[in-house]
């Protein structure tokens, strides 16, 4: 992993189960049910609950980045392929949705892209560049496999999506399913 700021924390993929148990204990102090409206508004909010073998298997396909410090976690951004993504009920109606995408005059089905999971700082680490720091690790571990990353916020987190916009991510589209409405972000690489 590389240090790259003064707060030593180190940036790098996620390896083995210990890292992941420990995405999942900061996941569960982070999601929507856990948090009041408040803190949610201030401070954003994860949606989705992943469970150990579907991180296990991301993993495996597209290494997850993690931020840690020697004791701690700082964050988290999960990776994974749209091979995955379909094979998932959680993941799968995004990659069906671009499908069926045309941006840039190019069909999204031509495009390499992989899709980013859930991105997640610890309350702790928060305004210190973590986000920043996780998503430049991801471009700089990916930008020669894949032409662009992208994901979907939910458009009651306000926080999240000015921060994905902070970092070049530009919405692409938006949808509505049972649960919430969604903008659906891109960062373009190529």
């Amino acid at each position: 992993m590389a240090e790259l700021n003064a707060q030593r924390i180190a940036y790098g993929p996620a390896q083995g189960d210990a890292a992941l148990e420990k995405i999942l204990t900061l996941q569960a102090e982070n999601l929507r049910g856990t948090l009041t409206p408040e803190h949610q508004s201030a401070q954003g909010f994860l949606t989705f609950r992943y469970d150990l073998p579907l991180l296990q298997r991301m993993n495996n396909a597209l290494p997850h980045v993690v931020a840690a410090t020697d004791t701690q976690l700082a964050g988290y951004a999960l990776s994974t392929t749209p091979e995955i993504c379909r094979e998932n009920p959680l993941l799968r109606p995004l990659v069906e949705r671009l499908d069926g995408l045309v941006f840039g005059g190019k069909p999204f089905a031509e495009r390499r892209f992989y899709v980013m999971g859930q991105i997640c700082v610890a309350e702790g680490f928060r305004g210190q560049g973590v986000f920043d720091g996780l998503y430049q690790t991801h471009q700089a571990l990916y930008d020669t496999q894949f032409d662009c990353l992208v994901t979907e916020i939910s458009l009651q987190n306000t926080r999240s999506l000015a921060a994905h916009r902070r970092v070049g991510f530009e919405v692409i589209d938006e949808v509505q399913d049972a649960a919430d409405r969604w903008a659906v972000v891109m960062w373009n690489w190529a």
